[in-house]
This record gives C-alpha cells, sequence and structure tokens, in this order.
C-alpha cells in the first residue's frame, strides 16, 4: 500500500468546527492546530528559532521586529516568519515589542507552519476540503401497523393534495421501496378518500 505524504494527508482535515472568529477574520488556534498534529504525528515537533546575535526568540531590523517558527514532521521542515503584531493585526515598533506580543506572533507563525504541512491552508485559500462522504442513513421497512403505520397514515391524509407519486417519492429518503402491494394499497385508500 502507498504511503501517503503529509500534505495529502493533512490537507483533507477538516478544521470547520475548530475555527473561530477575531473581528473580521477567522482563525485556527495554536491550540488546536498542534493537537491535531500530534494526533496524527506524535512525532511532529516545533522549533522557535532565535536570533544568534541577542538571544532572543525574535529578529528585528531596527525599526520592527519578527519571529521565526520552524515546524517538522517525517523529517520535512517547514519555516513561517511572522511580525510582532498587536491586536489589530499590525506591526509594532521595535521600542513596543512586549514578551506577550512575541508570545502571540510565535504561536500565529506556528499555526502558519502546520498549514504549510497542509492542516489548514483552506483557512487562507477560502476552500474546505472535500470531507469523506457519510453513508447514507440506513432506510426503514415500512409494515402495515407497525410502530411508524400511524405518523405515515397522518401524513399521506395531511399532504393528499400532492399526490401519491410525489408523498412516495418524499417517504422514499427514510423508508425502503418499492412497498410491499399491502403498503401500497393502503396508502391509495388514504389519498384517493
Amino acid at each position: 500500500m502507498e504511503k501517503k505524504s503529509t500534505y495529502a494527508v493533512l490537507s483533507k482535515v477538516s478544521v470547520k468546527d475548530k475555527v473561530e472568529k477575531k473581528g473580521h477574520l477567522d482563525y485556527l488556534s495554536w491550540a488546536h492546530a498542534w493537537n491535531i498534529l500530534k494526533s496524527h504525528y506524535p512525532d511532529a515537533n516545533r522549533t522557535v528559532y532565535e536570533c544568534p546575535e541577542t538571544g532572543l526568540n525574535f529578529y528585528t531590523d531596527g525599526m520592527t521586529a519578527y519571529v521565526k517558527v520552524g515546524v517538522t514532521v517525517n523529517g520535512v521542515e517547514h519555516i513561517d516568519y511572522m511580525p510582532v503584531m498587536d491586536n489589530r493585526m499590525h506591526s509594532v515598533s521595535v521600542d513596543k515589542v512586549t514578551s506577550r506580543l512575541v508570545n502571540d506572533s510565535i504561536q500565529r507563525s506556528t499555526v502558519k507552519a502546520i498549514a504549510l504541512h497542509g492542516l489548514g491552508l483552506s483557512l487562507w485559500t477560502g476552500e474546505e476540503p472535500e470531507e469523506e462522504p457519510k453513508p447514507a442513513p440506513k432506510k426503514l421497512v415500512l409494515k402495515v401497523d407497525d410502530e411508524n403505520w400511524e405518523k405515515v397514515l397522518k401524513y399521506l391524509s395531511a399532504n393528499r393534495e400532492q399526490g401519491l407519486e410525489t408523498l412516495i417519492k418524499n417517504m422514499s429518503t427514510k423508508y425502503k421501496t418499492p412497498f410491499s402491494k399491502a403498503v401500497m394499497g393502503k396508502f391509495e385508500e388514504v389519498v384517493n378518500d
């Protein structure tokens, strides 16, 4: 059996139920992203790079600051660079950098580095991955005088103006068709009465 690539696996994982809103932006929290990644690839790891000149966990060009985060999965590292930003998502000047802003940027950068492996990339592309089709619910067999019989008769009686053909089509979403001769006979009595 051919082993799927990390990207092929993670890009098919729906994060729709984990997406949160912050203002007008959708985002996936670092905790959800990390949890999903580690549940698929327990050996995945993150590297928060430190500036060699300062030893700090952020870099600066003298005016602003940014962080560098790498996420390694199956021996492949993807690195993301993220500006240190305030809560309005604006880059801050280096004299306004706080440990909290750096930490928030590291977490955002972690999510983006994970997305480069495929998980949650749909947040940037605007497309949700196709989910595996869910099996159709099992249809019930309808018999005269079974537990659903009275409900079906009430439905037929209340909607007889739709005609028997339409009513049977509607009921075929819940019940197995074709119906038995006995059931069809009772249907016709109710609708034509």
